[in-house]
């Protein structure tokens, strides 16, 4: 990517902007005043469900003109709605619920608005992964929010693992038909015994948080009807390093130096983290790996 720098509200050009609004998670009370303003103000909603946005809209009394802009139709939308922005014509884009991008469509028009030189204003609002954290309980820094896992067993378990190497707090998102699937490989991946926490319905009437171990939450899923869009909060893994231990077993040196590279480790990471994990001097990992001799 060139240097480029966006100055949002200052040197202003006769090129439309591009509004990112955050849209209330369940309650409209969250919807802010600048959020407000601002779909009053664009001369366009992109909306994910147009007819969705609107019972947010006629609260509000917001009569802005919508088009529809989602997963299936942002090809031929993208370039329309770039168009639109260099002639002058400002764009609120929204989703369902949330944050844009996040989960959402979005990424891609902000990418190609940039290329554009088209300013592309982010505005504050509610977030369903932040506030299930700040609420969970477990360590909310440093987290990792990673958002809905693959449908297929076998790439949710792949993902699994890979997730299972991080010690922050990990964020998921998971349909309510699906949950007790994905719990059932938390625990083949992660253990039985890891805290997590499920949030469901945040800021609607029936908001709740139930907590303890996978084991306990795979019971409660399984005894309950589960309804609602969960949040999943998985505490950290705080034994990262005797688990990677465990499968650098029977590996040599060299083995165990590629296998941190593997993990997208740069070499000179990957000699130093062997060495820790042996209690040995970085060079002589490094003369094992690079064959030198002394």
């Amino acid at each position: 990517m060139k240097l480029n720098i966006q100055h949002s509200f200052t040197g202003m050009n006769n090129k439309g902007k591009l509004y990112l609004v955050p849209t209330p998670i369940g309650n409209l009370d969250d919807m802010t005043f600048r959020a407000i303003k601002t779909l009053k103000s664009v001369d366009i909603i992109a909306a994910e469900n147009p007819s969705h946005t609107q019972q947010l809209l006629n609260h509000f009394e917001i009569d802005s003109k919508k088009i529809s802009f989602r997963e299936d139709n942002k090809e031929r939308r993208i370039p329309e709605l770039v168009e639109k922005l260099n002639a002058g014509i400002s764009i609120a884009q929204v989703s369902d619920a949330g944050m844009p991008s996040i989960s959402d469509p979005g990424h891609e028009l902000v990418s190609a608005c940039i290329n554009n030189d088209i300013n592309v204003v982010p505005l504050p609002g509610a977030n369903a992964g932040i506030t299930a954290l700040i609420a969970s309980g477990l360590n909310p820094q440093p987290f990792y929010f990673y958002g809905f896992l693959k449908r297929k067993n076998s790439e949710q378990i792949s993902e699994l693992e890979s997730l299972n190497n991080h010690e922050e707090s990990l964020i998921i998102y998971e349909a309510p038909h699906r949950l007790l699937k994905t719990l059932k490989n938390i625990k083949k991946v992660m253990g039985y015994n890891r805290k997590t926490v499920l949030c469901r319905e945040l800021t609607k009437k029936f908001e709740e948080f139930t907590r303890g171990s996978v084991d306990e939450l795979i019971e409660w899923a399984s005894n309950n009807q589960v309804r609602g869009e969960f949040v999943i909060i998985i505490d950290g893994n705080n034994d990262v390093d005797n688990h990677k231990e465990d499968k650098l077993s029977g590996l040599s040196i060299s083995e165990q130096v590629d296998y941190f590279i593997n993990q997208n480790m740069k070499p000179n990471a990957a000699i130093k983290k062997v060495s820790k994990i042996h209690s040995v001097r970085k060079q002589e990992i490094y003369n094992i790996y690079h064959e030198i001799k002394n």
